[in-house]
């Protein structure tokens, strides 16, 4: 374990030390939950045009648990279960990390951004893949990107980004699975 440990700082390290100042601004507006809101917002239009008011309330409501689900899935690992120290702050990792992000927090296994990004990713792109046909692709790139952005703004090592994809990609698969039940039976009337 204390081997995996020490390949995931030094994978950190590699990764986030590839940045330069000129990418800085990139990143740090990828890993902002506020700037993805216009995504978002396009995001929930496709619902509307493809699922109705009726499938569009359903796709909030079940957004809103799919993300509340993620954070608290993430806190649970963070700050109850593991408490590993983010890199940031960690001894032997810090004095090598390239730090560009606002804050710091304690706790970093696993990332809520990681979790969050993905599921959103699987969620929306397998609900929406047989009207547009290059959603999935898309979302999937785009979680990617959001999920490498802690790496690279030095708050999370790659194991936390990993198993926050991971825990992001059953929870979008399990909530379009519900989707797609709920809508066959709830959604259909206002499509």
């Amino acid at each position: 374990m204390e081997e995996l440990i020490q390949l995931d700082k030094d994978l950190f390290i590699y990764l986030n030390t590839l940045g330069s100042p000129a990418w800085d601004g990139f990143w740090l507006f990828m890993t902002e939950k506020f700037y993805q809101i216009p995504l978002y917002l396009v995001l929930l239009i496709f619902f509307y045009k493809y699922f109705g008011i009726r499938g569009t309330i359903i796709t909030l409501i079940l957004v809103a648990v799919l993300i509340t689900a993620s954070d608290q899935l993430a806190n649970l690992f963070k700050y109850i279960l593991f408490k590993r120290p983010r890199p940031c702050r960690a001894e032997g990792v810090a004095e090598f990390t390239r730090f560009i992000a606002e804050r710091c927090g304690r706790y970093g296994y696993f990332s809520g951004h990681a979790t969050n990004s993905m599921a959103l990713a699987f969620f929306t792109g397998l609900a929406l893949q047989k009207y547009l046909k290059y959603i999935f692709p898309f979302m999937i790139v785009w979680a990617l990107v959001v999920s490498y952005s802690r790496i690279y703004v030095g708050v999370h090592y790659p194991a936390d980004v990993v198993t926050g994809m991971v825990a992001g990609i059953l929870l979008g698969v399990g909530a379009f699975k519900l989707h797609t039940f709920l809508v066959e039976k709830y959604g259909a009337a206002s499509s």
